[in-house]
């Protein structure tokens, strides 16, 4: 380098220019020789290193290198190049003196940013691909994932500053230890939201997507994102309700999660029967019951069957031959304790389907029928007297 320099000063010196003006040209020439460089390989890299890259990984069978080396990550890294090439020739191009150690403090900085937007760009594409996963995207990890990219700017930062100021990144740590605790003050909402996503990850406590209830922050709804600092539910009434993660660690709160895995969702509803009604059934009543075909596995208490009893087995057996009824999980018709208003009879079942609108379709077909059905076995619901009751009793 040194003879092929030499050969270009004498020559410029040929010409007439001074060795002060040979010198401050041929240096100009030398920096812009490199940067035309630095511009050539990035150039090339991009229109043919991206492409030929993006071919391969097409062609493979794995999912996760079109995630990683996509076009994204692949520019960042091709940025890298070109602070690369100037940083390793620039000590050729500049004479060894304090400017010099300057502009590669300046340049190596540079660098690490780029490397810094590249570890970014890598993190954000495996969020992606996790997002996109079945086994991962029903975990919370984006609090996770932004508590990585966070750790890379701290990191990226304190390598900066002690390239910068020529100082050990250690001695730059120790020199933080003082201002720890102003910096867990500033930083305690995203300190403590990254310790609780943690550990609603581990514990599986809450997805993307789940239904759960929390009364003491007004939400009722589907969890739409989980972040470090901000757990996002969007209620049934569309409002969007924001809860600090570490909140649904230290308090308490319903997910909905286990009754959409089961398949069913339960019902349980009570109609009262006015005692009054609750007699034995003649054997009239009997002959024409046996004659149906919910009497089937019908087992007799005595002589004398009780109405309500003959009742409570129809019921039954109209919810397990239930197309919209799961008949595989719990399914009861009992009497609970008698009021002042009647005797209650519960019906605790289970639908087929978890969704809203089916479940209130189906509770709703359910007790209409056992309405209209009670006056077949000579039973009645038993309500408050209103005003077309009293109306009546006064026609008496």
């Amino acid at each position: 380098m040194e003879g092929f320099t030499g050969i270009i000063m004498e020559w410029m010196q040929h010409l007439g220019v001074s060795e002060s003006t040979s010198m401050l040209l041929l240096r100009i020439g030398v920096i812009l020789t490199m940067l035309l460089l630095a511009v050539l390989i990035d150039r090339s890299s991009r229109k043919f290193v991206i492409p030929l890259i993006r071919r391969i990984t097409t062609k493979t069978d794995f999912k996760w290198d079109d995630y990683i080396f996509n076009g994204r990550v692949l520019n960042d890294l091709c940025s890298l190049i070109s602070p690369i090439v100037i940083y390793a020739l620039l000590p050729l191009v500049l004479p060894s003196d304090a400017f010099l150690d300057v502009v590669m403090r300046l340049c190596w900085a540079y660098i690490i940013v780029v490397l810094m937007k590249l570890a970014y760009s890598v993190i954000t594409s495996l969020y992606t691909m996790s997002s996109e996963d079945d086994k991962l995207k029903n975990h919370a990890l984006k609090g996770f994932y932004q508590m990585l990219k966070l750790a890379v700017i701290c990191i990226g930062s304190i390598i900066i500053v002690s390239t910068l100021i020529d100082k050990n990144p250690i001695a730059i740590l120790t020199g933080l230890g003082a201002g720890t605790a102003i910096l867990m003050l500033v930083f305690q909402d995203t300190i403590k939201g990254f310790v609780a996503g943690v550990q609603l990850i581990a514990n599986d406590m809450l997805r993307p997507g789940d239904w759960i209830t929390m009364p003491k922050y007004g939400a009722d709804g589907d969890v739409i994102e989980v972040t470090l600092t901000t757990v996002k539910v969007q209620n049934w009434d569309k409002t969007i309700t924001t809860i600090p993660p570490y909140a649904l660690v230290n308090d308490s709160f319903q997910n909905w999660r286990g009754m959409f895995d089961t398949g069913g969702r339960r019902i349980k509803r009570s109609i009262n029967i006015d005692m009054n009604t609750v007699r034995f059934c003649t054997e009239e009543e009997m002959a024409e019951f046996r004659k149906q075909p919910w009497m089937e596995g019908f087992e007799a208490t005595g002589k004398e069957e009780v109405n309500l009893y003959i009742f409570r087995h129809y019921i039954e057996y109209y919810l397990r031959h239930h197309p919209k009824v799961n008949a595989d999980m719990t399914l009861l018709v009992r009497q609970l304790q008698p009021t002042a208003q009647g005797m209650p009879v519960e019906l605790y079942f289970f639908s087929a389907d978890t969704a809203w609108g089916y479940y209130e379709q189906i509770q709703a077909e359910v007790f209409e029928h056992v309405l209209a059905m009670l006056h077949v076995f000579k039973l009645r619901a038993f309500q408050n007297p209103t005003g077309i009751d009293f109306h009546k009793s006064s026609d008496i």
